[in-house]
């Protein structure tokens, strides 16, 4: 939790992130995804000032359990001081006892957001996902509440003015507006509508925007000009040396076997790799999540 310290920017964490969407189709497929199109809304995760505060952080905790689908999970919500926002004991179940960060007894309005990233602890140890080291499996638990409806309580609570700054959670506010954004354009929805931090709104679109450039990346038929033109360079020098290129790329060719060239790249939805291969338009559906992709290879 950053309090009152300074906040990281930009994509810094983009390749685990990434990671981290594939992952989620992997373990829990299309259609599971699929089951979480509506985000927690925010009303049923509103705290008023008047609310008692125990009883009212185990009404947020229960509409959280219910949003991630875990009906038999009972959280024990409480406060202590602490260095971190919250954390949760990551036990059998079915009762999980989760602490939150003294400050969220004053700063109740964050305490959804808190919550959201906790009860995902929870879900993905259910689901016993995880990335290894501390910090990624951080990573993947931001970028599991985010693409599964929750995460923009996350991104909410990032409030910054000149004698202040609060974030919460482990991925950049850019990279929660990304995560976000995927999410946005697979379900329709605009999570700039719930937003109650001028921050996290700029944040969002900043987010957005690299979202929206995954969609035209060559060799996708949307790719822009300037895609377009580097790409068929890059294409000529594989057809040259007819070796390998380095598969960390965005894209990269790889000879067919045939004299050919196949290119892979990763699907804008998902971020699994696809490979087609080069000969001019071809449509692609990606084995994990079934986007159909025309592309221009």
């Amino acid at each position: 939790m950053a309090n009152d310290g300074p906040v990281e920017h930009g994509f810094p964490h983009l390749a685990t992130v990434r990671e981290a969407v594939t992952a989620l189709y992997r373990r829990l497929s299309y259609d599971t995804v699929q089951l979480f199109a509506t985000s927690v809304d925010a009303a049923d995760v509103a705290f008023p000032d008047g609310d008692d505060l125990h009883l009212g952080a185990q009404r947020v905790a229960r509409e959280l359990v219910r949003h991630y689908r875990l009906p038999d999970a009972r959280m024990i919500v409480a406060f202590r001081e602490m260095t971190h926002a919250a954390q949760v004991e990551l036990a059998a179940g079915p009762e999980y006892f989760v602490e939150l960060n003294d400050r969220f007894r004053t700063h109740r309005r964050d305490i959804g957001a808190a919550l959201a990233h906790e009860v995902m602890h929870v879900y993905l140890h259910r689901l016993d996902l995880a990335f290894a080291g501390t910090r990624d499996n951080e990573i993947l638990t931001d970028t599991a509440a985010a693409y599964l409806g929750a995460g923009w309580l996350l991104l909410d609570a990032f409030r910054q003015d000149a004698l202040s700054s609060q974030k919460l959670g482990y991925l950049t506010p850019e990279e929660f507006g990304y995560v976000l954004a995927k999410r946005a354009l697979v379900f329709g929805e605009d999570p700039a509508l719930w937003f109650t931090s001028p921050q996290a709104s700029t944040a969002y679109a900043k987010g957005r925007e690299l979202a929206l450039r995954d969609e035209r990346l060559a060799p996708l038929a949307a790719a822009g000009w300037a895609g377009r033109r580097r790409y068929a360079r890059e294409r000529r020098r594989a057809q040259d040396r007819q070796a390998p290129g380095d598969p960390r790329a965005l894209y990269a060719f790889s000879p067919d076997g045939h004299g050919g060239l196949r290119v892979s790249f990763p699907c804008p939805t998902c971020l699994q790799r696809i490979r087609v291969p080069v000969r001019g338009r071809v449509r692609a559906r990606c084995g994990l999540c079934g986007t159909v992709l025309e592309c221009d290879t």
